[in-house]
């Protein structure tokens, strides 16, 4: 059982100038020191992050890409294309910014890439192909824990040709 230290004691109240109707709730403060925690009886709490991409940091992107994958035959190193058919960045870039980059976000961190080209058809833009290149069979590996999140969540098959 993990006991959280130094939680104030408080009551929530209903205001009148609140839509909060529930009732009262009380958090008693804990009587144990912090020097007493044990971390062998408390693991930390992980939050789970929905992996997404994006091309603008703090929006996500809606369209769901066409991944191609190569990978040299040692192993070394590899590259993924991205090519996303009228991404809903189009949509929101005059509102919240310009492109800046390829990011790639799970709860492990963020995978990114420079290498982002926009497509244009008519003078309109119509697609986006964005690369990311490992060097790296560990950063390889990476990124196959991360695509397999992100297929898992956007229901994405694997096809070996």
């Amino acid at each position: 059982q993990c006991l959280f230290i130094g939680i104030p004691s408080w009551v929530a109240h209903r205001s009148a100038n609140s839509q909060f109707n529930g009732q009262s709730l009380q958090v008693a403060q804990s009587r144990i020191s912090p020097t007493r925690w044990n971390s062998k009886r408390c693991s930390p709490i992980i939050m789970m992050v929905k992996p997404k991409i994006q091309f603008i940091q703090g929006t996500d992107e809606q369209t769901i890409p066409d991944v191609r994958l190569t990978k040299s035959r040692d192993g070394t190193n590899g590259m993924a294309i991205f090519r996303f058919d009228q991404p809903s960045v189009f949509d929101s870039s005059s509102e919240v910014g310009d492109i800046t980059g390829f990011y790639m976000i799970d709860e492990e961190g963020v995978l990114q890439s420079v290498d982002v080209n926009a497509k244009f058809v008519n003078g309109k833009p119509a697609g986006i192909e964005a690369k990311y290149i490992m060097r790296t069979p560990r950063e390889w590996d990476r990124f196959m824990r991360f695509m397999e999140r992100y297929s898992n969540e956007n229901g994405l098959q694997f096809i070996k040709k």
